[in-house]
């Protein structure tokens, strides 16, 4: 049975990390290769099969992620990153930096993507943390549910709007629905995860090379001004052009160029240049100063990517193994609610694929046939798939080892932490979902 062999993968897998204590790009590799050896996949394909999952995730995470880690490396080694993790532990209070990194997540989460929005706002976390001594997951795990939350639950984000054509809904409605619960149950789990005593009993370190190690004076410090400025260049270039692909024809002459700048390499590569001078010349450092601290940055991140790359390839020989295909036809004879029945599929393919994209794909399909004559707002099917996507993030989801190498966490550490999180978070949005439909039909929508 195809998911049979989606647990005994999953726990070979743990098995290789946590007993044998293997490396573990390695150890993604040599499961991905048993996958597809034991669901078909022919011998002479089985190179092609890695490659493309490398290629596809790198190709997708390398340049974001790389710029961002340079980009954070260049404010923190100025002492942008500290002015501005100095401000926000000024205005809310060292008490409430969770609430001040929720606030920034959620802000920067509505229209960025997980990583992208990672990427920018960890440095700062990991600034707090030095210069406050609190536990990293204390001030980094609120910003990594926060921004979980509004990527996997909101258009302009990829799953959502990806599927809003298929069940012919309005992104715009579904975006304003979601946030009903989006942010209510985002910032609840946000801030309560990290109280848990199985959260509070980690401590991890920060890893090295990605934060940097001085602390600055007052007068060292880029001003405030050069410092926020610089850091929500990529956000206003990002928000300005997913705003504008909703509000205006494919045809307006001016799409083309504000959907380029504000792709998320090229936002993060203009503003990358920007602090370069911002961060160096114009403060008196010099550019070989700066280069340093991108060389810093990007050899701290070839690890990281390279466990991204080979979590791709897993991801792909469970697609190209048929399991989707294999889940999509035992499901499609079930007769319950349409919100149920989508959220749960893509429940059950985002816990064999790690794809997200995938499950909301093809959950849609699955019952998309269902939803005309069953009263359902479309807007709400959006909503179900998409919380459903989010549930069970574990080893065969790329994101699950972006989260666990920036925050220096084990393999079974990663599981309680995130794995936990990304499935209350999928519970509660499915609750969210039924009771915004609910009120929908009783006031006549």
């Amino acid at each position: 049975m195809p998911l049979v062999v989606v647990g005994i993968s999953v726990l070979a897998l743990l098995f290789l990390m946590t007993k044998v204590k293997l490396n573990g790009f390695i150890s993604l590799l040599l499961v991905a290769v048993a996958v597809a050896l034991v669901r078909g996949v022919p011998m002479e394909k089985i190179p092609d099969v890695l490659g493309e999952g490398v290629g596809g995730q790198i190709g997708d995470t390398l340049i974001v992620v790389g710029l961002g880690a340079m980009l954070g490396r260049v404010m923190g080694d100025s002492g942008a990153a500290q002015r501005i993790s100095g401000k926000l532990i000024d205005t809310f209070g060292l008490r409430r930096v969770q609430v001040a990194m929720v606030v920034t997540a959620m802000l920067l989460g509505v229209t960025m993507f997980y990583e992208v929005a990672f990427v920018i706002i960890v440095p700062v976390a990991f600034t707090i943390v030095r210069v406050t001594g609190k536990n990293l997951l204390w001030v980094g795990l609120p910003m990594s549910i926060a921004l979980s939350t509004m990527h996997s639950f909101l258009p302009p984000h990829p799953g959502p709007t990806a599927v809003a054509a298929t069940f012919h809904a309005s992104v715009g409605l579904t975006l304003f629905y979601g946030l009903f619960f989006a942010i209510p149950f985002g910032a609840l789990i946000a801030l309560v995860w990290p109280r848990l005593p199985f959260v509070k009993k980690m401590n991890p370190t920060m890893p090295k090379g990605l934060v940097s190690e001085r602390t600055f004076t007052e007068e060292e410090m880029p001003s405030m001004g050069w410092s926020l400025s610089v850091a929500l260049v990529p956000v206003v270039l990002i928000a300005f052009a997913a705003v504008y692909d909703m509000a205006v024809s494919e045809s307006n002459p001016a799409r083309p160029f504000i959907t380029f700048i504000g792709s998320a390499p090229v936002a993060l590569l203009l503003t990358l240049l920007l602090a370069v001078w911002a961060f160096g010349p114009r403060i008196g450092r010099s550019l070989s100063e700066v280069s340093a601290s991108c060389n810093s940055a990007a050899q701290a991140m070839a690890m990281i990517l390279l466990v991204i790359g080979a979590g791709g390839a897993f991801k792909g020989v469970l697609v190209e193994g048929g399991i989707s295909d294999y889940i999509k036809d035992v499901t499609e004879g079930w007769n319950i609610s349409p919100i149920i029945l989508a959220w749960l599929i893509a429940v059950i393919l985002r816990i064999a694929l790690g794809s997200a994209t995938v499950a909301v794909v093809t959950a849609a399909g699955v019952v998309a046939p269902m939803v005309a004559g069953s009263g359902v707002h479309p807007e709400m099917m959006v909503l179900a798939v998409s919380c459903g996507s989010i549930a069970f993030s574990h080893v065969n989801d790329p994101g699950f080892w972006m989260f666990k190498e920036y925050f220096n966490l084990s393999v079974v550490e990663a599981i309680k932490a995130r794995t936990t999180y990304t499935t209350t978070l999928a519970v509660l949005g499915l609750g969210g979902v039924l009771a915004v439909e609910a009120c929908l039909d009783a006031l006549g929508v």
